[in-house]
């Protein structure tokens, strides 16, 4: 006999997995402790991190976008700035860890901050600086395109 427990719910969908590009605007220059780097100076714009997300997608982002958590990757650091703001993430749902050949294209067009991101990686970083969240935008659909992604934005994510 199947218990409770043990039933499955056949509606359930399975997790998205892929890769994102969280574009975040900082309205001032601004010190921040970003965990065991120490302080690093961030200029006032727009800012591209890039991501992936192999087990949950929609989870990770929602992550992201709340205000209560454990500081954890240097993005969190980021994020808990009075100053910054995420205005949109772009994703795409791949089985292909694509996260590195994402941040290379962005990389193209934005300034990388240095070893932020990357840890886990070979990458210079994963996280691009634009002047403006225009070009931050246009960047992050170009390297989508590029990879033979079609991208998705923040309101088509069931979070």
């Amino acid at each position: 006999m199947i218990t409770s427990k043990e039933r499955i719910d056949m509606n359930r969908k399975p997790p998205l997995k892929g890769i994102y590009c969280l574009i975040i605007d900082l309205n001032q220059k601004s010190i921040i402790k970003i965990g065991k780097k120490g302080k690093m100076t961030f200029a006032k714009g727009c800012y591209v991190y890039v991501g992936s997300a192999l087990n949950s997608l929609e989870s990770r982002i929602k992550r992201h976008l709340s205000h209560e958590k454990k500081l954890h990757w240097h993005v969190d650091y980021l994020l808990k700035s009075e100053y910054s703001k995420i205005v949109n993430v772009n994703w795409a749902v791949t089985l292909n860890d694509l996260e590195c050949q994402l941040a290379d294209e962005i990389a193209k067009k934005g300034g990388g901050i240095p070893d932020f991101g990357s840890s886990d990686c070979c990458c210079p970083s994963h996280l691009f600086y634009f002047k403006e969240c225009a070009a931050a935008k246009e960047s992050c659909a170009l390297a989508f395109k590029v990879l033979g992604l079609k991208f998705k934005n923040l309101e088509d994510l069931d979070i």
